[in-house]
């Protein structure tokens, strides 16, 4: 398992002038007034109000009577044997639980199956390209996003990051199913039992001294404004991503991809009012809701070493060293978020991968034949297996499960 060096523990504080301690009282994020019109949502109108300011009232006070009267272990053990999506929901589980499942479970009146099956497609044609953003691209994002770095880290699932990780994408991988809202797939449980975890770690959270010492004025954690912030840093920043190396994209795939993160927006509770109609209107909001808040923080360099240090050992295999991974890493998000997430600098392998991505994205769109791929383009692509393969093994083998604690801290 890979260990954080002190070194990073020295960077993760000077990124922030703490001098490498955890703990600082970090200043609350200056987000811009919410002008997000609701006319380009999938609601078409809405009640105007900041989703900073929104959470998911009835699953939070549901997960908060669970944990608060003792059924987190009853819950968790009749969750485990739910795996489909045409599953009854368990019938051990509590009343008020069960019935609460039963309505979350539902997918939206204007889900389209024909779209979804367009995803579907999408996500079997250039899979590799999706979880490579998804998957490295998508966790540096996710470590440079303050909130969502430091209530990973002070949650329970804090002290088992490579558990964590594979937990968070049993999620990530259901969406790219070729199944994912079929009977037989699983993208509406994961979602439901996602939305569960959320809503027990904004009950559990505001507990931690440590949490709340960081929290930057946040009295609640992981409002909707925040599962947006990651939305974003999934299907909106991989869209961008993908446009930006020019991958060929008919309508039918756009369209099919963004209505499958639609669909899982909306399963784990987000108001329709906020879930985008359009990548145009996702593009937008991105930019007022992901944009401004993104930044370092100690967790997130932290976190940021453990996960590549992961991703490096899992791909030993293929004979790929930590500063090649740190380097495609820094080319996938840019320097500035590679600066803050305290990934090193790796000029020589950072100037390979910018000279061999071209020819990396021809060797995916099917644009060239095999003898004339660099080395390296097979190498970039066997990382994108690694971490596809190692996180899908490990999804399999792991389960979402509802926190009853926050993450505990050995005394000073």
């Amino acid at each position: 398992m890979h260990e954080v060096s002190r070194r990073k523990v020295l960077i993760a504080g000077s990124a922030i002038g703490a001098a490498g301690a955890l703990g600082g009282v970090a200043p609350a994020v200056a987000r811009p007034a919410w002008t997000w019109a609701a006319k380009s949502s999938l609601a078409g109108s809405g009640r105007g109000i900041d989703p900073q300011w929104v959470w998911d009232e009835e699953v939070d006070a549901l997960m908060a009577a669970v944990i608060d009267r003792g059924d987190v272990p009853l819950v968790n053990e009749h969750l485990r044997t739910w795996s489909r999506n045409d599953q009854p929901v368990p019938s051990g589980l509590p009343s008020d639980v069960r019935a609460w499942m039963e309505r979350a479970r539902q997918l939206p009146a204007w889900a389209d199956q024909a779209k979804l099956r367009a995803a579907a497609r999408f996500n079997e044609s250039r899979g590799i390209l999706l979880n490579l953003c998804n998957g490295p691209g998508g966790g540096m994002l996710s470590t440079a996003i303050p909130r969502e770095a430091r209530a990973v880290y002070y949650s329970k699932g804090g002290a088992d990051m490579e558990d964590r990780v594979a937990k968070t994408s049993i999620l990530g991988f259901s969406v790219g199913d070729l199944n994912a809202y079929e009977p037989d797939g699983d993208c509406i449980v994961q979602a439901v039992k996602t939305r569960m975890v959320h809503a027990s770690v904004r009950h559990l959270l505001p507990q931690s001294p440590h949490w709340a010492g960081t929290s930057g004025g946040q009295k609640i954690p992981i409002s909707i404004a925040d599962v947006l912030v990651t939305w974003h840093s999934l299907p909106t920043w991989t869209m961008q991503k993908l446009l930006e190396w020019r991958v060929r994209l008919t309508t039918e795939e756009s369209e099919g991809y963004l209505h499958s993160w639609q669909v899982t927006a909306h399963m784990l509770g987000v108001p329709d009012e906020y879930i985008p109609a359009s990548w145009e209107a996702a593009n937008a909001q991105s930019t007022q809701l992901f944009d401004p808040v993104l930044g370092p923080t100690p967790e997130g360099v932290i976190l940021t070493d453990i996960l590549l240090g992961q991703l490096a050992e899992q791909t030993s295999p293929f004979s790929v060293s930590r500063p090649l991974v740190d380097a495609l890493a820094r080319f996938l998000v840019g320097d500035k978020i590679a600066d803050w997430d305290g990934i090193d600098r790796e000029p020589v392998w950072e100037a390979a991968i910018r000279t061999v991505w071209p020819a990396f994205i021809a060797l995916r769109e099917g644009a060239i034949k095999l003898p004339l791929v660099p080395r390296l383009a097979w190498t970039i692509d066997e990382i994108a297996r690694a971490y596809l393969m190692f996180y899908l093994t490990k999804g399999k083998g792991t389960v979402i499960s509802i926190p009853d604690r926050n993450r505990t801290f050995p005394s000073a």
